[in-house]
């Protein structure tokens, strides 16, 4: 019996808007997915503990506050680090235009910005964990 994808969703750095995280984290469980929410003001470290701890295949990151050029790339970085570099990162919240493409050179899949259907958002992620299992690699399209 396969298990479901396993999903960390964490909310980065002082933004203590978590509204969103939680209506992303509620999509994602009822598509199935097995979701763990770390909370408001996780620490680069306690974020990447968190997805190590819990074996997780994805990261959704909740970025609101404009720190996102900053946790993102430490996220990354400490996640290749404890050994984690294969977890799908995922980011979304208020991110402008130019920093999608940085973000993803930096290794984040796929950016959802406000306004993308729920529905969409978790078929993409299904998609993309698929293919990383079956070892295809992840493709990007939302933003």
């Amino acid at each position: 019996m396969e298990r479901p994808y396993r999903v960390v969703v964490a909310k980065p750095g002082l933004d203590g808007h978590d509204r969103g995280a939680k209506v992303i984290a509620r999509a994602l469980r009822d598509a199935g997915f097995e979701v763990i929410y770390t909370g408001l003001h996780q620490t680069p470290e306690q974020v990447v503990e968190a997805v190590v701890q819990e074996d997780a295949d994805a990261l959704g990151l909740s970025l609101l506050s404009g720190a996102h050029m900053t946790l993102v790339p430490k996220i990354i970085e400490l996640l290749r680090r404890r050994g984690a570099g294969d977890v799908l990162v995922v980011c979304g919240g208020i991110i402008p235009d130019a920093d999608i493409p940085k973000l993803k050179e930096l290794g984040v899949a796929q950016v959802f910005t406000p306004g993308a259907p729920l529905p969409a958002i978790s078929a993409w992620l299904r998609e993309a964990l698929d293919g990383t299992q079956a070892g295809a690699g992840t493709e990007t399209g939302a933003s």
